[in-house]
């Protein structure tokens, strides 16, 4: 990689860089290794599986299992965010399999009841959607509604409201049909060559994760200008690909279904002032109730990791009105009050993973994904 000052004194840097020279190379390593831990974690699931070790470490009372994006399978080799999605034909499959299992599929509101009182003999699997997509309604309700199951869904306000900035979505645009990227990255203008498809897996995989590094408004910013650098209009691939107020009253006539928060923009929250958090929580909470006329007692930390969220948002949720809050952080549900109701577990099922049975071991609580 090479650098040189732009005019003037105070000048910005620039910088010129093939993806795999050494500003990137950390990222190329976490690519390669996320994707042998992610073959690895198949096959220990598979052989928990046939060796029966899965129902002799059978732990928790259930599972509250987490989805993003359901839809047909695309067509195209970059498919950045191919983990965070499953096909309608898996859901259907999925939930065929429970029902076999003989597991409970529950709302969160039975949750909440399991998890403080004690161990039932039947195990449970809640069923949520982190919703944001149309495709919610296009692609996994029916066949929710087929089966007749409770779900949740977790719902950032300003998506349906027209001014949600879904900035993984245009990224993933900018990179799929570009071979050259610059952009602003603190005081320095970066440039990437992108000759492969590998290159373009780990250049997202690299700006995702700055992006959601950054304070709200200065993601808003870096992706405002990338989009306008190409060509990408940021107002309306949000708005394309987000659920409207119409699908939310659809979805929340059915008694079957639970709307729960997930703040107004979707930010970070670690990365915000306390009382900017907080806002987020309680606006959102008030949209949400005024639009369905129905109370919002749930919530979702956004992206829900470990590094996201931190324990004094907890307090923030319960004074926003919330009775319980799921994370991203994989874990089963402890009956008998184990589990607190505001940081409670969620697995993420990897839509890379099509098997059944590694499905049936992660249920068990003897695997994650």
């Amino acid at each position: 990689m090479t650098s040189r000052r732009g005019k003037g004194k105070l000048g910005p840097r620039v910088h010129f860089c093939e993806v795999r020279d050494p500003c990137l190379k950390h990222a190329l390593k976490d690519e390669t290794l996320s994707s042998a831990a992610a073959l690895l974690t198949s096959l220990k699931l598979e052989l928990a599986y046939f060796s029966g070790h899965a129902w002799l470490k059978r732990r928790g009372a259930g599972v509250i299992l987490r989805f993003e994006r359901i839809r047909p399978r695309q067509a195209g080799r970059f498919q950045p965010r191919l983990s965070n999605e499953i096909t309608p034909g898996f859901l259907d499959r999925a939930i065929r399999a429970l029902k076999r299992w003989k597991y409970d599929i529950v709302s969160i509101d039975e949750v909440c009841r399991r998890a403080v009182t004690l161990a039932s003999r039947r195990r449970f699997v809640c069923l949520t959607f982190d919703g944001m997509y149309k495709d919610l309604v296009a692609s996994a309700y029916p066949v929710l509604s087929r089966h007749r199951v409770p779900f949740t869904v977790y719902l950032p306000t300003a998506f349906p409201d027209g001014i949600g900035e879904a900035w993984w979505l245009a990224l993933e645009q900018v990179i799929a049909k570009e071979r050259r990227i610059s952009l602003m990255m603190g005081r320095s203008e970066m440039h990437f060559n992108l000759s492969t498809v590998a290159e373009k897996h780990q250049l997202f995989d690299f700006l995702s994760g700055w992006m959601r590094s950054l304070e709200p408004a200065d993601l808003s910013a870096a992706i405002k200008d990338l989009c306008t650098r190409y060509a990408v209009d940021l107002v309306a691939l949000s708005r394309e690909a987000s659920l409207d107020w119409r699908d939310l009253a659809a979805l929340a006539a059915d008694p079957r279904a639970t709307i729960g928060g997930a703040t107004v923009n979707f930010p970070v929250l670690s990365n915000m002032k306390d009382a900017a958090a907080l806002r987020e929580m309680t606006m959102g909470k008030a949209v949400m109730e005024a639009a369905l006329r129905r109370d919002a007692k749930h919530f979702a930390y956004p992206f829900g990791e470990r590094k996201t969220w931190q324990r004094k948002h907890m307090a923030m949720v319960e004074e926003a009105g919330f009775v319980s809050a799921v994370s991203t952080i994989p874990g089963v549900i402890e009956p008998a009050g184990h589990t607190p109701l505001l940081a409670m577990p969620r697995i993420t099922w990897d839509g890379k993973l099509r098997s059944l049975r590694a499905m049936r071991v992660v249920l068990a609580g003897a695997g994650s994904v």
